[in-house]
């Protein structure tokens, strides 16, 4: 089950390298084994912004795709997709059906005294956008995020964990030898750039690396090139505010007292 757009890097899992290996490992064992793509984000992104890209039914093991309208489909949320490449993919009993109101309803999920309104806002800007309209709304995107990689990669302070910009979300950390002399760490960042109004989540990644923590941009429709110049300026601000401190943050006590089990001490 690889992902397109995970969630901790923005980056995408090499789909089409997995079918060609899936393939052989099945071909050598007689199994049959399918792919799964978790597209929750990339799904609405893929399409518009690198149509070339094979990851989906044009790979021959990928059999099913999910994908959530309220991330990059535009709508609000509770909506999610899951599609499958041929009817008799579908195990029958995920799904169910009922005599209902003069009619046979089958239904894969949760069955009746749901609102269909995030449905129904999802056929609307399938009609009203079509392909070319999100084609322009994810590209636009794109551009923006690619923008504040770039600036945000280009601080002192700051490295970004990837190179590119694949999905319109990207995440970074601080330099390693920023980190050393730092005061502060992302979370100190954070809950500053709340007091401007901004969400832009601190976290550790996942187990293995859990301590690289890292921060996130997502770009969505609705953000423009003023106002990421306007959330730049006020990480700048931020940064120069925090690098004033005379002492280390409660945040960076903790920090370092986690380095010090580790073996790896910092002083100020």
């Amino acid at each position: 089950m690889p992902i397109a757009g995970v969630t901790w890097t923005g980056l995408n899992d090499d789909i089409e390298a997995l079918d060609r290996e899936l393939e052989e490992f099945n071909k050598k064992t007689g199994y049959d084994i399918p792919i799964h793509v978790d597209a929750a984000s990339g799904g609405f992104i893929l399409p518009f912004v690198s149509p070339d890209t094979r990851w989906d039914f044009r790979l021959r093991n990928v059999i099913s795709i999910s994908t959530s309208g309220h991330k990059f489909g535009l709508v609000y949320p509770g909506l999610g997709w899951v599609i499958w490449r041929d009817k008799s993919y579908l195990p029958e009993e995920m799904s169910f059906s009922v005599n209902y109101l003069g009619a046979e309803v089958t239904q894969v999920g949760l069955n009746f005294s749901r609102p269909a309104a995030q449905v129904l806002g999802q056929y609307y800007n399938f009609i009203r956008l079509g392909r070319e309209g999100y084609t322009r709304v994810q590209q636009n995107s794109m551009e923006i995020a690619r923008y504040c990689h770039q600036r945000i990669g280009a601080m002192e302070c700051f490295e970004n964990y990837s190179e590119e910009v694949v999905n319109p979300l990207f995440v970074w950390s601080l330099s390693e030898e920023y980190q050393k002399k730092a005061k502060w760490t992302l979370y100190d960042l954070q809950a500053l750039l709340q007091q401007s109004g901004w969400m832009v989540p601190a976290y550790s990644l996942p187990k293995n690396i859990e301590d690289i923590v890292v921060m996130r941009i997502v770009v969505r429709q609705g953000m423009s090139r003023d106002m990421a110049d306007m959330l730049l300026k006020d990480i700048e601000n931020s940064v120069a505010e925090l690098d004033k401190l005379k002492y280390p943050t409660s945040s960076r006590q903790a920090y370092d007292k986690q380095e010090k089990l580790l073996g790896k001490v910092y002083t100020h």
